[in-house]
């Protein structure tokens, strides 16, 4: 920690802001301290995709690799506690508990990538919208050591035009199945993105998923 605390320092950014391009150079990582960033992708013909988020205690950037691989945008005003690539990869090279944490990092990730992966192929509109109102949530509550009480409230950290492209869904598609959530008791909607949820089995049952598996 004290290594850590002699190398890192603090950005921040605005919602909206470009944190780094893809191909650019990158000479730093980072932790999500607050707030949301979201990693797209460009195609060859202009297409976007947003292709993950960043959320709060979640890693930005390889220590081995020079350049970033996606376009990474703060899509809430975001801070990030940065720390310079060459000098966090010494540390890992003489700290191998902090390398091993890092690799517990990596490989939740891929599993948060094979839980897109599922949605953003194989649900239906609704259990698109349910499955990434739970995920939200449960990070939430885990970040912020709520538990699960049945009832649960958060921020959306996107809107719904952001939504909506990030789980290939139009936009009107994403607000009536919003409207039909809420129509149905599964979701409260105060103002324009706080949602409370006010029994999170029932949301799960809406995922489409095996709910022989535990949730925290």
């Amino acid at each position: 920690m004290e290594h850590l605390e002699a190398i890192k320092y603090y950005r921040n950014y605005e919602a909206g802001q470009t944190i780094v391009w893809a191909g650019d150079k990158m000479d730093f990582v980072a932790s999500v301290v607050h707030g949301v960033a979201a990693l797209t992708q460009t195609m060859e013909d202009g297409r976007r995709q947003m292709v993950g988020l960043l959320l709060p205690s979640d890693f930005l950037g390889r220590p081995n690799r020079e350049h970033a691989s996606y376009d990474v945008t703060a899509t809430t005003d975001l801070q990030l506690c940065c720390f310079r690539r060459q000098p966090f990869q010494d540390l890992l090279t003489n700290t191998p508990h902090v390398s091993q944490r890092l690799l517990e990092m990596t490989l939740d990730e891929l599993d948060a990538a094979r839980e897109w992966m599922l949605l953003l192929g194989r649900k239906t509109a609704r259990e698109k919208i349910a499955s990434f109102l739970s995920i939200i949530a449960r990070r939430d509550a885990t970040i912020n050591q709520t538990g699960n009480n049945g009832s649960l409230a958060f921020d959306l950290p996107l809107t719904r035009e952001a939504m909506a492209d990030y789980l290939g869904l139009t936009l009107e598609t994403v607000s009536r199945q919003m409207s039909g959530l809420k129509r149905d008791g599964v979701i409260r909607l105060e103002g324009k993105r706080h949602i409370v949820i006010p029994d999170f089995d029932m949301l799960m049952n809406e995922t489409g998923d095996d709910a022989d598996g535990g949730v925290f």
